[in-house]
């Protein structure tokens, strides 16, 4: 991760979070008052978050010591301890809401991925994400997806092009939208082309597109059109692809499948913040 904008990032969340103060533990503990912090995983998943713990507490208070137990993409289990913090007991507590929110969103995001990979179970097609991430959180639930072993997609409209239905319709066809866009971007950026029938895979082909995505088809029919593109040109496949049906794509021969669901509906993985070590 970008660590300035990761540190951009967090002191915008805590500043929403912490205001003016945390009253309740600056009018509660004494400045003195020092104890330790733990991260307790509370069910088995693949954490993802560590340089937000580290991040996170060194904005707060730099002289909190902070250790690592578990790194990103590591499998964790149920009563594991991911990290624990010791310094100040106030800067502990006042960052424990926004870190947690982090590190369990991410860390979910991370197990899914995981999930995926493994009903997928394909030696040669990858899972990659979308742009159907939370206002703000990209860069994070991105970088968790690559956690648990998948991919990313471009991050914003800004790194590559797609070429979709409402494109194609404007311009009259795959092939001009192609052309409108090769005689105005340079060498260096991607396109990819949205499909969904056999004609279209073919113009596409024709056109000279980088990239050509098959939208909401069926297994049968990813394997068909995977078939009629060379394999200088990547394909993926998107829409309509859930948990329970992605292994069924595992032997088309596709090279991406991209999952919305990996940011959109995931769970957050169970981990709590506990103090201890009072001095």
């Amino acid at each position: 991760m970008n660590t300035i904008k990761l540190q951009q990032l967090l002191q915008q969340f805590l500043l929403e979070d912490i205001g003016e103060r945390d009253v309740t533990s600056e009018t509660i503990f004494p400045s003195n008052k020092q104890a330790t912090g733990s991260f307790l995983v509370k069910e088995d998943g693949v954490f993802s978050g560590a340089d937000v713990i580290m991040s996170g507490y060194r904005l707060l208070d730099p002289s909190i010591d902070i250790t690592l137990y578990k790194r990103d993409g590591e499998q964790v289990k149920k009563g594991d301890i991911v990290a624990k913090v010791s310094g100040p007991i106030a800067p502990l507590l006042t960052g424990e809401r926004v870190i947690l929110n982090l590190i369990q969103r991410m860390s979910g995001i991370a197990t899914l991925t995981r999930r995926a990979v493994t009903v997928l179970n394909s030696g040669h097609t990858r899972i990659c994400d979308t742009r159907k991430t939370t206002p703000g959180l990209r860069m994070l639930e991105k970088y968790a997806v690559t956690c648990g072993g998948g991919y990313n997609h471009r991050f914003g409209l800004y790194d590559a092009v797609m070429i979709k239905d409402n494109h194609i319709a404007f311009c009259g066809s795959i092939t001009k939208a192609v052309q409108a866009v090769r005689d105005r971007l340079g060498h260096m950026v991607k396109i990819e082309v949205e499909t969904e029938t056999k004609e279209q895979v073919i113009e596409a082909v024709n056109a000279g597109a980088d990239v050509i995505m098959f939208d909401n088809r069926t297994p049968e029919e990813v394997k068909e059109f995977v078939q009629l593109v060379p394999s200088s040109i990547i394909t993926e496949a998107s829409g309509g692809i859930t948990l329970e049906n992605l292994a069924q794509y595992g032997d088309t021969g596709v090279d991406y499948i991209s999952l919305g669901l990996l940011t959109h509906s995931v769970k957050a993985l169970d981990i709590s913040f506990n103090i201890e070590g009072w001095k």
